[in-house]
């Protein structure tokens, strides 16, 4: 008790216009080496501090709502290859609901821009996914960027995310020391989209030769790529 009644008798703390600060608020308080008896002016520039962050986190919650989920889907998608539909379908209706009701867009408007970019999501990786080369739920999961982040911002995202899912699997067919089967079954895998053409003969011979397939989780690169871009262009910020 005598140490902290030194303690308090030998420090000052800050008070905004001249107002003693009251001693239960003496823990949550800053110290000031100086007298405790007397009050100290200082800037109350707090409540502009809470302003700031406000209108941050109104600018950038819904990246932040993003990047989380993204960060998730790619943790399940690493651990049990499948980005399950209670991630994918919530995070499409409710980018949809935020681009109607939160988005600076809300209305009718926020609503086209979201189903614009869920329709950008889907389109890109449709293919790949009509051919066996893509699991369903990492078509949702760029849809459910698409339906939050809208269209240009997805298919940026979709390109960083290209890149990043290359170099992955590079460094697992390296790991792997099995470069030349990969290269053989990727040639081959050309001439059969080359010479088949028809999207459901290719996803049956694609489900046949899966097991035999070095899998690359998708939501691993898309989670990466997409979050890529938004710190790129300082969207969390």
């Amino acid at each position: 008790m005598l140490l902290l009644h030194g303690f308090f008798r030998n420090h000052r703390l800050p008070v905004c216009d001249s107002h003693l600060v009251p001693l239960a608020s003496i823990r949550i308080v800053e110290n000031y080496p100086v007298p405790w008896n007397k009050p100290v002016k200082r800037d109350c520039n707090s409540m502009s501090d809470y302003q700031d962050v406000y209108s941050w986190l109104a600018e950038t919650w819904h990246v932040w709502v993003v990047t989380i989920t993204l960060i998730v889907a790619a943790v399940i998608d690493g651990l049990k290859l499948k980005v399950p539909n209670w991630i994918t379908f919530p995070m499409i209706v409710s980018g949809w609901v935020y681009s109607t009701a939160l988005s600076p867009y809300a209305g009718w408007e926020g609503l086209g821009y979201s189903l614009l970019g869920t329709a950008v999501g889907l389109a890109l990786l449709l293919p790949l996914y009509a051919i066996g080369g893509m699991g369903a739920g990492d078509v949702k999961l760029l849809a459910g960027v698409g339906a939050w982040m809208w269209g240009t911002v997805t298919v940026y995202a979709f390109a960083v995310s290209a890149i990043v899912g290359g170099v992955i699997a590079i460094a697992m067919v390296l790991w792997k020391r099995a470069w030349g089967k990969h290269q053989a079954q990727f040639f081959y895998i050309l001439d059969e989209i080359a010479t088949v053409k028809d999207p459901e003969k290719l996803a049956k011979i694609a489900a046949e030769r899966k097991p035999t397939m070095f899998l690359l989780p998708y939501g691993i690169p898309i989670a990466i790529g997409s979050i890529a871009y938004f710190a790129w262009h300082g969207m969390q910020l």
